[in-house]
């Protein structure tokens, strides 16, 4: 069938709180175009007052399916499907798309609330769904309602990060510093306080970073939540103030300022029982939600940081709404917990404590030259960034930064010989299970350090936590592609809000959430448009499950090519 690209505008602004009625006009062909758009529509609810989108309304879109609405807060849609699968299928042609269009909508105290769109549900269902939800694409071969559970992909346009050139400004971010305990003084930032119905979220950093690589989400989530990011002890800017081990026999320049801080022979009192360790850190994260945040939160950890966060919430369920593991690494530490282990603990002489042992600080000498060194850091970014356009100049800078401080080399140090904690990572998501903490994963695909195995693993062992693999996407998924991390982390947390009355990110309908389905998540950034594969892992994916999947998908494709 053949179709000239044809661009059709279809406005549509509701007068009946009962019924949606249509007003159409058709324009001109757009030769500047590079893509066939089929359709674009968009509609507009009255305020304090529901819509009804019925089936028979649908019959004035051609055949389509009303995939894309806002509405303020106070002015519910209810969507209601019917049986008829005709009425619900979208037009089949291989050369067309369908575009629906973001739409923005300011209310409250003028800030722009722009949410993503999660209210699609299945035929014979009836949801109702409040907020701002925002248009995305459909394309190929599929209707609106088997996407992808053949192992066909979607397209699915979300919302890209806040755009100062087109207007858009991020919430303002706040650095502060909060004393944990006398000479222990922790770095954190901040956005979104002013939301003070919002559920609170926290992130913790990996290894070698700080609050520093939050600060897309800070900037795009604190516009709707209430947001924090924080500096591990011995890492980024809580790193110490004060020399832990000072001593006449370090090293000092001319101007008479330690070069390095923690390679002394004696340490300070205040940092005599200092370890940079898991329980350390695990302790960190429980006076900050007690002190600072003062309620449950969601919390969200990439690589170290996911260690860290499972720890957290399986020693602390009562504080915690939910868990978001961003690459999370299955392991951390070398030596033996010497409360779990306490034997085998004591074969070794020395656990990360001040001072450091000579051998240590000789061996740290030749090893913190070569791994603080520009080039090495610019390696690793290298490796663990899969789109190399990405830009890392400010977290380069930032990691330079931070091996310049005094204290850096002997935390490093400290870290590395830390002892393992008190849980192993399988230990913690067994207990997070337990005490129905939930847990969402969200991985990139192409981690040179956490391979997709150990996503998968954690999968297997919590068959009910959603999991959304991302390609291409390295080991930091968050800075890499933001956009698709805060889509579906504001999806993740509406669904856990709710109920689960709104649905999953990119999913449909109940069913979807069992098995394997996969979109094409295309988003704008610096006015260019990209895109990733975006793989949802349900509660009955399996290996047979996947292989069974691709062999219907050949057959129904051959099958189609032999009836035209």
């Amino acid at each position: 069938m053949g179709h000239e690209p044809i661009k059709i505008y279809r406005n549509i602004t509701n007068t009946d709180p009962s019924v949606l009625t249509t007003k159409s006009e058709q324009t001109k062909q757009n030769t500047t175009e590079s893509e066939n758009y089929n359709t674009c529509f968009n509609f507009q609810c009255p305020k304090s007052q529901p819509t009804i989108l019925t089936p028979n309304c649908r019959k004035q879109f051609l055949g389509m399916e009303i995939i894309s609405y806002n509405c303020p807060p106070s002015g519910p849609v209810i969507v209601k499907r019917t049986s008829n699968l005709c009425q619900s299928k979208l037009p089949s042609f291989k050369t067309h798309k369908i575009l629906c269009t973001r739409i923005y909508f300011r209310s409250g105290k003028g800030s722009s609330s722009l949410d993503a769109l999660d209210g699609h549900k299945s035929a014979n269902s009836k949801k109702i769904l409040s907020g701002n939800y925002d248009g995305y694409v459909i394309g190929g071969e599929e209707d609106a309602g088997s996407i992808s559970s053949d192992g066909e992909t979607t397209k699915v346009l979300i919302p890209g990060l806040p755009d100062e050139s087109n207007g858009e400004s991020g919430a303002p971010i706040s650095s502060c510093f909060w004393e944990m305990k006398p000479k222990f003084n922790v770095h954190y930032e901040k956005a979104g306080c002013e939301n003070v119905s919002s559920p609170a979220v926290l992130f913790l950093p990996g290894f070698g970073v700080g609050s520093f690589h939050y600060e897309k989400q800070l900037k795009d989530l604190g516009r709707d939540y209430r947001v924090w990011a924080i500096d591990f002890l011995g890492q980024g800017m809580s790193l110490p103030f004060e020399n832990p081990t000072p001593s006449s026999k370090e090293g000092r320049t001319t101007e008479g300022k330690d070069r390095s801080w923690g390679l002394g022979d004696e340490a300070e009192p205040w940092a005599s029982e200092l370890v940079y360790s898991l329980d350390l850190w695990q302790d960190q994260v429980r006076y900050f939600v007690e002190q600072i945040i003062r309620e449950p939160v969601y919390v969200v950890g990439n690589s170290l940081g996911g260690f860290v966060a499972v720890y957290f919430a399986a020693c602390n369920p009562h504080l915690v709404k939910g868990v978001t593991l961003l690459n999370a690494t299955p392991f951390w530490g070398f030596l033996p917990n010497p409360v779990r282990s306490p034997r085998l603990a004591k074969i070794f002489p020395w656990s990360g404590s001040f001072p450091l042992p000579e051998s240590v600080r000789k061996l740290l000498e030749v090893v913190w030259q070569k791994i603080s060194h520009p080039e090495s850091i610019a390696e690793v970014l290298k490796q663990v960034y899969a789109d190399h356009s990405t830009n890392v100049d400010i977290v380069f800078s930032r990691i330079l930064e931070t091996t310049q401080h005094p204290a850096a080399a002997a935390s490093f140090a400290s870290i590395m010989f830390a002892p393992q904690g008190k849980l192993s990572f399988g230990e913690a998501l067994s207990r997070c299970k337990m005490n129905g903490v939930p847990i969402c994963l969200t991985y990139g695909k192409e981690d040179p350090w956490v391979k997709p195995v150990w996503g998968l693993q954690v999968k297997r062992q919590l068959p009910e936590a959603p999991y959304y693999e991302i390609s291409p996407a390295g080991h930091c998924p968050h800075d890499e592609v933001p956009e698709v991390v805060n889509y579906l982390l504001r999806g993740w947390i509406k669904n856990l809000e709710s109920e689960g009355s709104v649905a999953l990110p990119l999913l449909d309908d109940t069913e979807s959430i069992q098995y394997r389905i996969a979109r094409d998540v295309e988003f704008v950034r610096e006015g260019s448009k990209k895109s990733v594969i975006v793989t949802f892992y349900g509660s009955k994916f399996s290996l047979w499950n996947s292989i069974g999947l691709y062999i219907k998908s050949r057959f129904g494709r051959l099958e189609a090519k032999s009836s035209r």
